[in-house]
């Protein structure tokens, strides 16, 4: 870690990192599609039930809180295997994720209110 400046192949290897998830799932779209099997699989990824995906999504949220949250203390014992960009990188991932949860709520919230309000 350099205390002076910003490690440069820290910030190249996250760029490629982040190319190589936004890439991932039109690539496995794509070749998920072409296929039978793919189109079989899509249409079982269909008929999730909603309660399961909305807990499975919440939990994702809360590792990746609770991730952030043990690098942070890691950080501050003075662990040196953990950086202060994984740290913050780290935070940052949780507040978006934390964010896009709390924006979902509300869209089915004002979705929820406007069902209700329909004159039948």
């Amino acid at each position: 870690m350099k205390a002076g400046g910003i490690d440069s192949s820290r910030i190249e290897a996250m760029l490629a990192q982040l190319k190589a998830a936004a890439q991932k799932p039109q690539t496995e779209q794509i070749g998920s599609l072409s296929s039978a099997a793919g189109l079989q699989k899509a249409q079982s990824a269909a008929k999730v039930d909603f309660s399961d995906a909305l807990k499975a999504s919440l939990d994702q949220v809360n590792q990746v809180q609770v991730n952030a949250e043990k690098l942070g203390k890691s950080f501050a014992m003075g662990d040196d295997s953990v950086s202060l960009s994984d740290v913050m990188i780290a935070g940052q991932k949780a507040n978006i994720s934390f964010q896009t949860t709390v924006q979902v709520r509300n869209k089915l919230v004002s979705a929820y209110h406007d069902i209700m309000n329909m004159q039948i």
